[in-house]
Order: structure tokens, then sequence, then C-alpha cells
């Protein structure tokens, strides 16, 4: 199985959380075959909006979602 993963951001109601304020406007930066590509988005995407402490972005291990037991 593939080790897919998504990375996204948003406006979050605490910088520390991730609670989304508005789901319909997330970023949704894309999909990732391994962590090391899904990493460069994030940090690309994290670095456009470095100086709005309300915005987010985030990894996920969607393979780990998938098959919570295979790892």
């Amino acid at each position: 199985m593939s080790k897919l993963h998504l990375v996204f951001g948003g406006r979050v109601s605490d910088p520390q959380g991730t609670d989304f304020v508005d789901l319909h406007n997330l970023d949704m930066v894309g999909l990732f075959p391994d962590y090391k590509s899904a990493e460069k988005a994030w940090r690309a995407a994290a670095q456009r909006t470095v100086d709005d402490a309300e915005m987010k972005y985030v990894v996920v291990h969607l393979h780990k979602l998938l098959q919570p037991d295979s790892e």
C-alpha cells in the first residue's frame, strides 16, 4: 500500500491546536506519495503564511487512517 500523505491548512481558533475555523475554506495543498515530499510541500505552504499566527498547515498520514494496524 502507498504511504499517502495529505497536506492542508487553514485558519485555526488557537494556534496551538487544530480546530479549523472554516472547513469550507481550507487550503488543500495536495496528496503526496511519501513523507519527504509532503513535508517539503508543508514547509512551503507554512512559509507563505509565517506572519499569520492563525494560519496552520498539517501533514496527515492517510495510510495510517486507511490501515491503522499495518504499522
